[in-house]
This record gives structure tokens, C-alpha cells and sequence, in this order.
């Protein structure tokens, strides 16, 4: 039995699932449902994404099996929010891309898990949620920028800018060498700092400006597209959308 949550699934045949699994205990797997589709079948809700709880999986010699699983949490009201599902179908997306079967992904489980639930409670942003989200997964995959000092010298009473070709935080006696640099103020600096540092539980507590805001979106989306090597489905279904909105 392992405690995961459903990222994908996907039609096998002509009735069965295959679903990949975040979990505690083992990291990403994939298992097969046998007789998922089928409508009076057990595993039916169970396999959809969002589906959180405890999996009893079978091990055979070349894949697992769904047996049973225990839901505590659907996360029903993503279901009636397309805006809310496809932030929540990045999310699930983004931690594909960055967990590993065997490896030790207990916080980035938790990570997605909070996230989920603050995009359901409709008191944060959704453009703030996902800055948080990406931040803080890549500090638990060891890939964040610098946010405490300069990257050139290691000043940190200095005014700084963010830039992503040095990997965070350049000063203004070395603003030279961040042709990319983004200028912070206090509160984008602080708000950066909060999330890269702060535990999980503590995220989802605060509220930003619309600057800040404006900000935290401009460093996430030039931080990952110079160290990200991938194209989001999920994300570029979501920003054509609200462009269009």
C-alpha cells in the first residue's frame, strides 16, 4: 500500500487504465487498472487525476496493478473550474517532469497536495499560487536561484537585480554582468526569500501586490525557460485561454 496521488491516466485497450502515481513511499510509478473504463467498476473514480489517498498495488514481474484504492480527497471542485483544473494539470505536469520512481519524493508529494488545495480555496491568485508552485519545486530539486546575495561577489546589503544567467541575485556594483537583470524592491525580494525558505505547511499564507505580483512572474518565466527543457501541454492549453478571455 502506498499513499500517492493520481497525476495521469490514460486508456489502455478497451477498458483499462494506466496510471501514473506520485507517492510517498516509492516516488513516481506507473500502474495498470484492469477494467477501469468499465462503468460499474470500483477503480473508475479512482484512477482520475487529483485522486489523493492510499493505492493497494499489486507487483508482478513487469509492472504494477491497481488492486483497490482509499480516497480521501477528488478534489471535486477543480471538476467545475477550468481555469482552477488546468493551473491544477500543470501542476501535475510540472512534478512529473521532476520526480523519479524510487527516490525519495515526499515533499514534492506535499507540495502538490497544498498547492491543489489552495487553488480550491479560492483566497490566493491563481498566477500567484503557480509562481509559489514553481519556486519552491525547484528548490526542493536542488535548482533554485541564489535570492540571499549577490551571485558575483555575495554582498547582501546592496540593492539587487534578479537575473537568470547568473543564477539569481546580482548587486548593483556588479550589474554589469546581468544583461537580463530584473529590478527588485524590497517586498519582491522578500517574497522570494519567504518562499525559497519557508516550509511547505507556511506557503499558501500571504498575499502580494500586484507589482510584486508582475514581478514574481516575469523572474519565474525567465528562470525556467533558460533551465527548463520542456513544453507544458497543460500550460500552453491555459495561457491560450486566458488569452483569450
Amino acid at each position: 500500500m502506498v499513499t500517492g496521488m493520481v497525476l495521469s491516466a490514460a486508456p489502455i485497450g478497451e477498458y483499462d487504465r494506466r496510471i501514473v502515481l506520485l507517492t510517498k513511499e516509492r516516488g513516481k510509478l506507473s500502474a495498470f487498472a484492469k477494467g477501469a473504463r468499465r462503468q460499474n467498476s470500483a477503480l473508475m473514480g479512482m484512477t482520475n487525476p487529483f485522486s489523493f489517498g492510499q493505492f493497494t498495488l499489486y507487483e508482478g514481474r513487469t509492472a504494477y496493478n491497481l488492486m483497490q484504492a482509499n480516497i480521501s480527497n477528488y478534489f471535486m471542485e477543480l471538476s467545475t473550474d477550468f481555469e482552477g483544473a488546468y493551473y491544477g494539470f500543470y501542476f501535475m505536469e510540472f512534478a512529473d517532469y521532476y520526480t523519479r520512481e524510487y527516490n525519495d519524493e515526499t515533499q514534492m508529494l506535499k507540495l502538490l497536495y497544498q498547492s491543489l488545495r489552495a487553488l480550491v480555496s479560492k483566497k490566493f491568485p491563481y498566477e500567484l499560487i503557480r509562481c509559489i508552485f514553481e519556486l519552491k519545486t525547484l528548490v526542493i530539486n536542488g535548482e533554485y536561484p541564489e535570492v540571499f546575495q549577490c551571485t558575483s561577489c555575495g554582498a547582501k546589503d546592496r540593492g539587487m537585480v534578479f537575473s537568470s544567467k547568473n543564477h539569481g541575485l546580482v548587486c548593483e556594483e556588479c550589474q554589469s554582468l546581468a544583461s537580463d537583470g530584473i529590478a527588485l524592491d524590497d517586498s519582491t525580494l522578500y517574497t522570494l526569500q519567504y518562499i525559497v525558505s519557508s516550509p511547505i505547511e507556511k506557503l499558501y499564507t500571504f498575499a502580494v501586490s500586484k507589482e510584486v505580483l508582475l514581478r514574481l512572474k516575469k523572474m519565474m518565466k525567465q528562470y525556467l525557460g533558460m533551465y527548463v527543457d520542456k513544453q507544458f501541454k497543460s500550460l500552453e492549453i491555459l495561457e491560450m485561454c486566458v488569452s483569450k478571455a
